[in-house]
């Protein structure tokens, strides 16, 4: 659930190795940076919370996140998905390649409140695929193409602020681009899926409402993790325009 930072990792990549260029020794625009990662830390420790605060709150039918994905998959015909356990915590993904959900530590023989909200988010991924929802489609069209975006992107900036080539620079920034676009593609895709999870928990009486007020809260503090690594990107964006008009500049000068 939580691999929405994994890109903001790379913007955090571009923000040191970007530290004072066009600036001289003060870049200014590094405070970009700064509340990009506040505020994909912010997100990271609300979610954590989130989830140990209610992975404190047993289920009253006291069945474990292994055997809701099961259910689950189950009474959607996905009996060829295969559900494992992962090491971790926070770890739980599905691999639509592989046929499998994979569920963490904190997840699998968990009964929680907490536990059965992520089992049943993963699941949400495997009906997507299975009904064709377009936006994970498209999202997983674009995993090839933004990889090689992301790798070629930084080359190119800096070999277009070295010759001064402005539109070697710009289409570098364009490249970065590509992640963004990823992220936005990425948020209906999860909410989609939680949603998609609590309507599933409850038609299937597996929380009851006031169960599922704190399996609602779960999903969301996970789902605003998403919404903090695309404003970081979108942040780190406006640096790197920043820096390439500002290179622009001084050279005009």
């Amino acid at each position: 659930m939580l691999t929405a930072l994994a890109y903001s990792a790379d913007s955090g990549f571009y923000g040191g190795y970007y530290g004072g260029m066009g600036f001289g020794w003060f870049d200014p625009t590094y405070i970009l940076v700064i509340i990009g990662l506040v505020i994909t830390m912010l997100a990271s420790a609300n979610v954590k919370g989130t989830f140990n605060k209610y992975d404190k709150v047993r289920s009253r039918r006291g069945i474990t996140g292994a055997e809701v994905a099961r259910k689950i998959l189950d009474a959607n015909g996905l009996y060829n998905i295969r559900v494992e356990r992962v090491s971790g915590s926070l770890t739980d993904h599905f691999s639509p390649k592989e046929n499998v959900i994979r569920l963490s530590d904190s997840t699998f023989n968990s009964a929680s409140i907490a536990a059965l909200g992520v089992a049943a988010h993963e699941c949400g991924h495997a009906v997507q695929h299975q009904v064709g929802y377009v936006p994970i489609r498209l999202r997983n069209g674009m995993v090839p193409i933004v990889n090689i975006c992301n790798t070629l992107s930084l080359p190119i900036i800096i070999i277009g602020i070295i010759l001064g080539a402005t539109n070697l620079a710009m289409a570098g920034v364009i490249l970065f681009c590509a992640v963004f676009a990823f992220q936005l593609v990425t948020l209906p895709t999860e909410t989609n899926a939680s949603s998609r999870a609590l309507a599933t928990l409850r038609d299937m009486a597996i929380l009851d409402e006031e169960e599922l007020k704190g399996t609602r809260k779960v999903l969301s503090a996970a789902a605003m993790t998403y919404f903090a690594s695309a404003a970081s990107t979108l942040l780190q964006v406006i640096r790197l325009l920043l820096i390439v008009q500002n290179s622009n500049s001084r050279r005009r000068d």
